[in-house]
């Protein structure tokens, strides 16, 4: 299949990508994302940019995820994919909350208040920001913690060289010291 309107971000793209839709509360162009062969961890091409428009958090009215940060998308258990994918609606303020978790310049509660505001601004249904919502309230304090200890023991989580091999996984990726920013 042949496109005219190949733009240099498609060829960056040595396989597979999900693109996000813009929806009206974000900043900036879709982001693709492209996964490691194991498909529990992608990357960002792109910078993310979210900004809460209407201000009701007391800390971050605005946050920008680099191009070459590492996610799971949204931590939803596999038993729960078939009516809760990561790949869905809510996976921008995932991408956003998954930034925050890892680098926590806020405490976890505005995080997740980002979340929701994210999932909000995207017109994702109240029953699935709730769900969502609730879940990351209830269980998120492991993964903030966890986070904290794999940042103080030296995981780093922003890439500046991307993989070109497809069979690539994060584990093994995230082995070789070169490639982080």
């Amino acid at each position: 299949m042949s496109n005219t309107n190949q733009t240099e971000d498609d060829e960056l793209l040595p396989y597979m990508r999900f693109i996000l839709r813009r929806r009206r509360d974000l900043i900036g162009k879709p982001t693709p994302i492209v996964p490691f062969a194991d498909w529990d961890f992608y990357y960002t091409l792109q910078k993310l940019d979210w900004a809460d428009k209407a201000e009701k958090t007391s800390s971050l009215k605005s946050v920008t995820v680099p191009k070459g940060f590492v996610t799971d998308l949204a931590s939803i258990p596999r038993a729960l994919w078939a009516i809760l994918p990561r790949q869905a609606l809510y996976t921008y303020p995932a991408i956003v909350h998954d930034f925050l978790y890892w680098f926590q310049p806020c405490t976890r509660d505005e995080a997740d208040e980002i979340l929701r505001l994210g999932m909000a601004q995207l017109g994702v249904s109240s029953a699935t920001a709730l769900a969502i919502f609730q879940s990351v309230r209830a269980l998120g304090g492991g993964p903030w913690k966890t986070n904290a200890e794999l940042r103080a023991a030296g995981e780093r989580r922003i890439l500046r060289k991307f993989p070109t091999d497809y069979t690539t996984t994060w584990s093994a990726w995230k082995q070789i010291p070169d490639v982080f920013a």
